[in-house]
């Protein structure tokens, strides 16, 4: 009963944390790991004991990865008008993600003298913009904006699980390995569209008062099933997603003429919505969690706080570089890089024999919270910036406007 009372407080209370984020610019995220901390200290302090937690986090982060990319996906439109930022959104996730890794790996491989692969596997998870943090703290950006970050960090997730798996399952990385990579992203497209082609199928014929989470399960089925053979599998939630999330989009293909698209569209809308609310659950478990493992002394640790500033330095000026060469606004996108739930999956993906002694919890969290912190003090920054830029647009207007002409108002604002 007390654990049931426990857990009802704290998902409230990061549910507060989720509806005022609006207004105060402070990530979830970082209250949340704040909120799990306390109860640890709580729970040291009145000697409760609680079981170990530890085994969890890998599941409710697969979990949470699922739901996150497919919520993403769901949002994202597809058409002609958006062709630029998708690729703007794609080179932005791909090329800082390898850049990052391989100057980082050759870091690691002066400093620790290990083989260069088990360096580049270290290396590979400070390099994915977390789409856990990044797409829930941007909903106050222009509709453009939120567009090219839920892309990017989506695209980042996917292109670093990816990465990470080919140099983790691979030892030799000839032609044959590289034929063979491409044969298995070829194969789980293909997957991905029959298993699209069935899943709205279902969509739309189940009459059952039940039916979007056995759509949810066999979604987190196919994805599991896909990752025991190695094969890419975010690539199918992103396909799939962005297929049921763009009906009107596809509605010249064949398979499409079996569905009443509108009929399909509201169960779609219906299905997006039970999505957003699953995802909020296990996102805010897996950070409180998450906050609740963390140990005070892996946050102050001097040992790895040199190295944690130089990553994220290195993130800032790649990302600098990145949309300013993409012609994208430097401000403030620079500062929505968050590093997050990825990192931390692909961080304990690493067989034990594998880490670097550097690369440890400590590194991991520092690195987390700098880029947390900064793209929050970053969003503070730039909308107070904003405010005072749209002060002054209306006053110098002030005499061109009457009392009542909202219209040129929102303008303004919205420009």
């Amino acid at each position: 009963m007390t654990v049931i009372i426990s857990l009802c407080i704290l998902l409230l209370i990061a549910y507060l944390f989720d509806l005022t984020a609006g207004f105060t610019k402070i990530p979830s995220v970082i209250l949340l790991l704040l909120l799990g901390w306390i109860v640890k200290e709580v729970t040291f302090f009145f000697d409760i004991r609680v079981p170990n937690l530890t085994s969890t986090l890998p599941i409710l982060g697969t979990i949470g990865l699922i739901l996150i990319v497919l919520e993403g996906s769901l949002e994202l439109e597809l058409n002609h008008s958006k062709r630029g930022l998708i690729n703007k959104s794609f080179l932005g996730a791909l090329v800082p993600l390898l850049i990052l890794a391989f100057s980082l790996a050759y870091a690691f491989q002066y400093y620790t003298g290990y083989n260069f692969k088990d360096c580049l596997a270290n290396a590979i998870p400070f390099c994915v913009i977390s789409s856990a943090i990044a797409i829930p703290s941007v909903r106050n950006l222009s509709s453009n904006l939120k567009e090219f970050v839920i892309y990017e960090s989506s695209l980042s997730d996917i292109f670093g699980v990816i990465f990470f798996n080919f140099i983790i399952y691979n030892t030799d990385f000839g032609a044959e390995t590289f034929g063979y990579f491409f044969l298995e992203i070829l194969f789980i497209i293909v997957i991905s569209f029959i298993s699209t082609f069935l899943l709205s199928f279902l969509l739309n014929k189940i009459d059952h008062h039940i039916k979007f989470v056995p759509i949810i399960l066999l979604v987190i089925l196919i994805y599991e099933i896909s990752k025991i053979f190695h094969l890419p599998a975010l690539i199918f939630i992103l396909v799939f997603g962005l297929s049921i999330g763009n009906l009107d989009e596809i509605k010249h293909l064949k398979w499409t003429q079996s569905f009443r698209l509108d009929l399909l569209n509201k169960e779609v809308a219906k299905f997006k919505e039970l999505t957003i609310e699953a995802t909020f659950i296990i996102r805010a478990l897996f950070f409180m969690l998450f906050g609740y493992l963390i140990k005070t002394s892996e946050i102050v640790n001097p040992d790895t706080i040199i190295w944690a500033v130089a990553i994220v330095g290195a993130i800032y000026l790649l990302r600098f570089l990145q949309l300013y060469l993409s012609k994208m606004p430097v401000f403030p996108l620079l500062f929505v890089a968050p590093r997050g739930l990825i990192t931390i999956l692909l961080f304990l993906s690493i067989s034990k024999d594998q880490v670097l002694p550097l690369v440890n919890n400590s590194l991991i969290i520092q690195v987390i919270l700098l880029t947390a912190l900064t793209m929050m003090i970053g969003l503070m920054a730039s909308a107070k910036h904003r405010e005072i830029i749209i002060k002054e647009k209306i006053k110098a207007k002030h005499t061109e406007l009457d009392t009542d002409d909202t219209d040129t108002i929102d303008e303004i604002i919205n420009s």
